[in-house]
């Protein structure tokens, strides 16, 4: 069974917009990745600051790689706008946390 790696962001209220639309901007980049099955940024409705990452992988392998290869590229410089000589970004969350998982039991709807 897959794996599921959700990445917990905290996140100020003033910060938000600003996370999501760089999310929305990224749009893409994961979804080629060998491995990859699911993305999904979810946003908080009440009791937390905290977005949760949700990707789920065939394999840790397949994770560990797009973390060392494409992952890793995107994000060399500390969130870089644009290339070389671009302005940096100051980062929308102010903590992160990833929590791992594997799948043992999945239900997808029924079919008409």
């Amino acid at each position: 069974m897959s794996i599921v790696k959700i990445n917990v962001l905290t996140v100020p209220a003033e910060q938000r917009e600003v996370l999501e639309k760089r999310f929305a901007s990224r749009a893409g980049t994961v979804e080629s990745a060998d491995g990859f099955e699911w993305f999904e940024l979810l946003r908080p409705l009440e009791g937390t600051d905290d977005y949760l990452v949700y990707t789920r992988w065939r394999s840790e392998e397949d994770f560990q790689a797009w973390m060392e290869g494409p992952m890793k590229a995107a994000h060399q410089g500390g969130g870089q706008a644009g290339g070389e000589g671009a302005p940096k970004h100051k980062p929308a969350a102010t903590g992160s946390t990833v929590w791992s998982f594997e799948v043992v039991q999945q239900a997808a709807p029924k079919q008409g």
